[in-house]
């Protein structure tokens, strides 16, 4: 009977052990989904289609059903299309129409310049909002009813919370303009090809440093908020020994 269960325990891994895994294979298939729609595949489709004698502006506009499958594919999975998809799939659409209509590639790859700009003005203009909406996004993404999603609700009364994230959005304002204007420079000075790999990897690299700066900044704000409420703590711990220490005075 012992070895019964000693069998089957360890045949069994431990939940910590499983979890693991199951979150790198969350990511690796996630970095399979980006490389595949929104960066090799986009980027394979235009190379073949040129190769075969088609237009610039006919292969890139091809070369957009990728992401914009890829978008759907996430809106079925997830059952909503969250705002950066929605903001893809109208940079897809206008790029297509302007493609359709000018016949000029440059304009169809300033497409990819659409829903960025549109997004940093969108958070530029969510200041003066009730919610900024880098806080908007980061509630969506945790889930307004999630133990932290609670949290985040209940600290939004205090000023210094609010700062923090009116902060990162005046941030991640700023530097979608940019990613937007940079790629403007980029398709009016190389060739389409290049513009078009430069277009698709550029998004990846202002998103990692925007997300690895916003981490560095939170961790930052939440030190010095520990380390306020600890003096607070230990200011009021010294005014009630003060207090006591006087009413045992005056009693002698």
């Amino acid at each position: 009977m012992s070895q019964q269960a000693d069998t089957s325990a360890g045949s069994s891994p431990p939940a910590a052990q499983v979890a693991p895994v199951s979150d790198r294979r969350a990511r690796l298939r996630s970095l399979a989904i980006i490389a595949i729609f929104d960066v090799g595949g986009p980027l394979l489709v235009y190379g073949l289609l040129r190769s075969q004698g088609f237009s610039a502006v006919t292969a890139l506009i091809l070369s957009g059903v990728l992401p914009a499958i890829g978008v759907a594919t996430g809106a079925v999975r997830h059952r909503r299309l969250d705002v950066i998809g929605a903001l893809v799939l109208a940079g897809i659409l206008v790029g297509t129409v302007l493609g359709l209509i000018s016949h000029n590639a440059r304009l169809v790859l300033i497409e990819g310049s659409v829903p960025t700009a549109l997004f940093g003005l969108a958070c530029l203009g969510s200041l003066w909002s009730q919610r900024p909406l880098i806080y908007a996004v980061a509630l969506e993404f945790i889930g307004p009813d999630s133990a932290q999603g609670r949290e985040m609700v209940g600290l939004w009364q205090y000023p210094g919370f609010r700062r923090i994230f009116r902060t990162m959005t005046v941030v991640w304002g700023v530097g979608y303009l940019v990613e937007a204007a940079v790629r403007v420079v980029v398709v009016e000075n190389t060739s389409t090809g290049a513009a078009l790999a430069i277009s698709k990897i550029m998004p990846f690299v202002f998103a990692a440093v925007l997300v690895a700066w916003t981490f560095g900044y939170g961790q930052q704000q939440g030190r010095q908020g520990r380390q306020i409420a600890a003096r607070l703590a230990a200011e009021a711990a010294a005014s009630s020994t003060r207090d006591e220490g006087g009413a045992a005075a005056a009693e002698s």
